[in-house]
């Protein structure tokens, strides 16, 4: 789902105004400690972990969950806090000229079950990949900020 009906309400009385807005995000690992990242179908191509909005009352990592479900076909175990980030590099004009500023939770977590399908309408790729095979692929502002973190985090917790 593109726009929850919340946001789309909310957007609907402030049109495109900056709106800070909650988000997760989860930074999911395989075995081998390469990271999910899917290819965001509208934002310019760009490759990112995948996550979405918070809904009202929804819990961070409740989110994470729905996510991945909707979006890749997969579910996840969310395993932890990385940690929560904000600031200029998250914050995103859209097409539409929806501006918003994220405050993003970001989270480590491991497959447990689903087949990786990209939804075609949000997502249009997936893959793993290790930290040198991201510095190839287009990604967010806030890539180089939090990825190194996840990746720390991943080693220090679950490597082998």
């Amino acid at each position: 789902m593109p726009m929850s009906p919340f946001l789309a309400d909310l957007r609907s009385r402030v049109g495109n105004a900056l709106l800070m807005l909650p988000a997760a995000t989860g930074c999911v690992f395989d075995d081998e400690g390469r990271l999910l990242v899917a290819r965001h179908a509208g934002e310019k191509g760009l490759w990112a972990p995948p996550g979405g909005g918070i809904d009202p009352d929804e819990r961070p990592e409740h989110t994470v969950v729905r996510e991945l479900h909707e979006e890749l076909g997969v579910d996840i175990e969310v395993r932890g806090l990385i940690g929560v980030f904000g600031g200029p590099k998250f914050r995103t004009t859209y097409p539409n000229g929806h501006q918003v500023a994220y405050v993003n939770a970001v989270y480590g977590c491991a497959l447990a079950g689903g087949v990786l399908t990209p939804d075609g309408e949000e997502i249009t790729d997936a893959r793993f990949a290790t930290e040198e095979e991201l510095a190839g692929l287009p990604m967010p502002a806030w890539s180089p900020r939090v990825l190194p973190q996840a990746f720390a985090w991943w080693r220090e917790r679950w490597s082998a």
